[in-house]
């Protein structure tokens, strides 16, 4: 038997928003430590790992482990039935072919359940190698949306070079050339605003724009966001669940020789 609740079904909208549009289908793996899923987005580019520990669930059960394979859009339209202050529950047999979502008003005045039929997923697991970064950036995760979003409009790629004076980020296109650089935040009172970086060596790696733009979906998650570089490795992009867990997605770094790609 496997039942996890939460008391605010708006996490879990978010984050679906936040790998819906990379993801089309998806495996839960649910153990007594938490629910985790790890995929490959459907072009094979980059990565999404999440990780839901159990004791960030009002109530969380799993006698034994269990896949649970979900077509992410069938999801998104069930939570769509949710309240933002619906009480959600997600409840499956153990070796079921179905899950059930449970959805109850605060007043518990309405109650609703919707059934969802599981799939078959061939399962790939990556290792993800534990590497220690040469620079790790935390700054406001409002902040990073709207650079990714103003810098595609000027290119396809986006530099992102970090330095001990701060993070630069820079786009060129057809219009031109943008370049937005953000210092160190020397003392700030609200450590969601501050912008701070651990810096081992000078990394400056090409992303594609696209998928930084994907992963701010999950902006609404958290306040901050860390990103993590390394030559040669991809970048970590890291958005903290509240007190539940965390979304990590990976991205290669664009090799300059091959522009076209």
């Amino acid at each position: 038997m496997f039942e996890a609740r939460l008391v605010q079904s708006s996490i879990f909208k978010k984050v679906l928003e936040a790998i819906k549009e990379l993801l089309n289908e998806a495996t839960f793996d649910c153990s007594d430590s938490g629910i985790q899923l790890q995929a490959m987005d459907s072009s094979h580019v980059s990565l999404v790992s999440l990780n839901l520990r159990s004791d960030g669930f009002d109530q969380y059960r799993c006698d034994r482990n269990l896949s649970m394979g979900i077509n992410l859009a069938s999801m998104t339209k069930i939570m769509k039935c949710a309240g933002n202050d619906d009480i959600m529950t997600m409840k499956a047999q153990d070796n079921a072919d179905s899950v059930t979502f449970m959805f109850e008003s605060p007043n518990q005045e309405k109650m609703s359940d919707y059934e969802m039929k599981l799939m078959n997923l061939d399962q790939e697991h990556l290792g993800i190698p534990e590497t220690d970064y040469s620079c790790v950036i935390k700054l406001p995760s409002a902040e990073f949306a709207r650079i990714c979003r103003d810098l595609s409009q000027f290119g396809e790629s986006v530099v992102i070079s970090c330095t001990k004076e701060g993070v630069k980020f820079s786009a060129a296109g057809d219009i031109g050339s943008a370049n937005i650089k953000l210092a160190q935040t020397a003392n700030v009172d609200k450590e969601d605003e501050a912008v701070s970086i651990e810096m081992q060596e000078k990394v400056s790696l090409t992303f594609a724009c696209r998928y930084l733009n994907y992963f701010t979906k999950a902006t609404p998650l958290s306040p901050q966001v860390c990103l993590s570089m390394s030559a040669e490795v991809p970048l970590v992009v890291e958005y903290k669940i509240g007190e539940i867990g965390h979304i990590r997605y990976y991205l290669a770094p664009k090799i300059e020789e091959d522009e076209n790609n």
